[in-house]
């Protein structure tokens, strides 16, 4: 069991790499807080844990929302008196045809890819502090390396901001215990709703990814139980990378 007795916040963890990560961790002993929006999908994950004898509940999170972050953090400590993971997941898609220079589509993918990571290492800071021990997982993408056709130019300066503000966290935190890491997923499955044409799709996955396929999320989520496990307990401010070799090229 490599998080026994640990309590993990999952964020977006109702459905795609989110639920990966939480069944994940229950099974590897962790108390899991699935934290989202979509309550019904939500209870569905947290249902389906608890089925297996492992402990999740579910708890309603907008993540641009401060006031959620601070009620959750409270919730987590009044009911398991710990908090050692954050997993930053929740995220919008970046495919926003033909949307490419929307000043909405802007604001929306930075106030939660970027804003939203932000405010979940503010909250879970202060108790992982006192615990002089913690990991942070920051969810980011390869598009916070590289730029991306058909992508919003705001999906990859979220991303990149993600990528960067993990770095500047595990800077000022490494001397308290607390790991910071982001994973870079590569081209995954689309998001439910997602715009991005199936035809582009398949170009990405024959022509751009040496692997010759796109990613399952229960490959990224084993990256990020590596990062929130004592097994990285020498590995913060980096960056794992998840993309079949797209980034090799």
């Amino acid at each position: 069991m490599r998080l026994e007795g640990k309590v993990a916040i999952v964020t977006g963890g109702a459905r795609g790499m989110g639920a990966a990560e939480a069944k994940l961790f229950a099974s590897e002993g962790a108390k899991v807080v699935v934290a989202d929006l979509l309550e019904a999908e939500g209870q569905a994950v947290v249902a389906e844990i608890n089925k297996t004898g492992s402990e999740a509940v579910f708890s309603h999170l907008n993540v641009t929302n401060e006031k959620n972050w601070e009620d959750i953090v409270v919730d987590v400590l009044d009911k398991f008196g710990r908090l050692d993971i954050l997993v930053n997941n929740a995220g919008l898609d970046g495919a926003h045809e033909p949307y490419l220079l929307d000043t909405d589509a802007w604001d929306a993918v930075m106030d939660v890819n970027a804003k939203g990571v932000f405010l979940g290492m503010k909250h879970v800071l202060p108790a992982m502090r006192k615990a002089a021990s913690g990991s942070i997982i920051n969810v980011s993408s390869i598009s916070g390396f590289v730029g991306m056709e058909a992508t919003h130019m705001g999906y990859n300066a979220s991303k990149g901001a993600v990528r960067i503000m993990s770095k500047s966290a595990a800077v000022q935190c490494a001397r308290e215990g607390i790991r910071v890491n982001s994973v870079h997923p590569g081209i995954m499955p689309p998001m439910s709703g997602t715009i991005r044409p199936p035809e582009r799709h398949e170009y990405l996955i024959t022509e751009k990814i040496p692997m010759g396929r796109v990613g399952r999320v229960e490959e990224v989520a084993a990256g990020v139980l590596f990062l929130a496990s004592d097994e990285a307990s020498y590995i913060t401010g980096t960056e794992l990378v998840i993309d079949g070799g797209y980034l090799a090229i």
